[in-house]
């Protein structure tokens, strides 16, 4: 297997932050709007269809534009695709914020997350490529940045919207200024690249020539496990941040305390999103932090249901370190395959698919708790989740790639 060439050690550091940016953007366009949706429903006068449309349309279009990523990196190369994504979030955040009408708001924010949903599914991608001995590493980095975009931005939206006049438009729209400075740092990343993403390509078609035969990937046992794993680990998170907070003050929380433990939730893995990924590039089976993390969020679940305010914040605790089996799952998809090709179709894949599977957990938690008006049996459904997914992530944490899968092999992963 040939060796890949090595990139200049000033194009790598630029790399690895334009990395980092890129993760930083791929959460604003969604966690700013839910703060300030309030406000954008007034003044567009949405009914109460078309805001149930916003809030489910970013599992929706992450599912179908991520599946698109693929063809757009094989035939442009994932660097420039990156570049078009940043691009698409740019342009859709500013100018959705300057949305006339409730359509166009759609089509718009529909624009944002299109880049979103590609951008998503190429992190590992590039990771892989440029970075293929320090997987963990990077992917802990970019996880960080993800899991900030997601915790710090939900508590910074409205206080920024009130230091810009307290209008919706600006509290938008000032999202795009983060995503415009990934636009530039992205231009000059293809620029300096160029001279090598052809050495680059030569390498992997080399590679490619030794693993035997087309990658089909939904042939492959592992894609599957880790699509199931990726859309269970992003159910209960979508469950999470919709209806944690509701399930503590109804046991009889203060919404202000609710609000503190729903950023808990979200804010535990922050700092792990780094340990998580490093940690799990050094086992060939990844299955040992999977039960770990999915026995953590069992325990939490129980503690709702045997003592929902006297323990609320260690069951918050618990939840959140649970929480970081989406950084695991980046991770694993860059782990699980022997080649850039097979990482592109395996992050596509798992993504697509997970987030498809991903979309009925919140509704059957509301729908369950109007049938029997109560939490019991919603929290129990969670409970069930987190039992799937342990079994889930332990199958897709095996020491198997997916171009081997496709020939009955058992490789042996070896550390990143």
């Amino acid at each position: 297997m040939s060796s890949k060439p090595s990139l200049p050690k000033w194009l790598g550091v630029v790399l690895f932050i334009g990395i980092v940016l890129a993760a930083l953007n791929l959460r604003p366009a969604v966690v700013s709007l839910g703060p300030l949706l309030n406000l954008v429903i007034d003044d567009l006068q949405m009914s109460g269809f078309v805001a149930g449309l916003l809030t489910s349309a970013p599992a929706v279009c992450f599912a179908l534009f991520g599946a698109l990523a693929p063809r757009l990196a094989k035939r442009r190369g994932p660097e420039l695709v990156v570049l078009a994504a940043m691009l698409a979030i740019t342009l859709g955040v500013l100018l959705r914020s300057l949305a006339p009408t409730t359509a166009l708001f759609l089509l718009l924010s529909a624009l944002a997350l299109s880049g979103i949903a590609v951008a998503n599914v190429l992190m590992p991608v590039l990771v892989k490529r440029w970075f293929p001995h320090r997987i963990g590493l990077v992917t802990g980095a970019y996880s960080v940045a993800l899991a900030i975009g997601s915790s710090l931005i939900a508590g910074v939206a409205v206080p920024l919207n009130n230091a810009l006049g307290g209008h919706w438009r600006l509290g938008l729209g000032a999202w795009a200024v983060p995503a415009a400075v990934a636009v530039v740092v992205w231009v000059v990343l293809n620029l300096g690249l160029r001279p090598h993403i052809q050495a680059q390509r030569d390498a992997e078609l080399v590679t490619a020539a030794d693993v035997q035969g087309e990658i089909v990937i939904w042939r492959s046992p592992t894609a599957w496990w880790l699509a199931i794993f990726f859309g269970l680990q992003a159910s209960m998170a979508y469950i999470n941040m919709g209806w944690m907070a509701k399930i503590f003050t109804d046991f009889g929380l203060g919404a202000d305390r609710a609000g503190w433990l729903l950023a808990i939730i979200m804010g535990v893995s922050v700092p792990l999103s780094f340990f998580i990924p490093t940690t799990a590039a050094r086992f060939a089976h990844q299955g040992a932090i999977v039960l770990l993390l999915g026995i953590s969020g069992l325990v939490g679940i129980a503690g709702l249901l045997l003592a929902p305010v006297s323990g609320a914040l260690l069951w918050a605790l618990l939840l959140g370190f649970s929480g970081c089996t989406f950084s695991l799952t980046l991770t694993m998809i860059g782990l699980k395959a022997r080649t850039t090709a097979g990482v592109v179709k395996l992050s596509a894949f798992t993504q697509s698919v997970g987030y498809l599977i991903s979309i009925p957990g919140p509704l059957v938690v509301g729908a369950l708790h109007e049938a029997t008006g109560s939490w019991n049996g919603p929290i129990l459904f969670m409970g069930g989740i987190l039992l799937l997914l342990c079994v889930a992530g332990y199958m897709a944490g095996r020491p198997r790639y997916v171009e081997g899968d496709l020939h009955g092999e058992l490789e042996e992963v070896t550390a990143r």
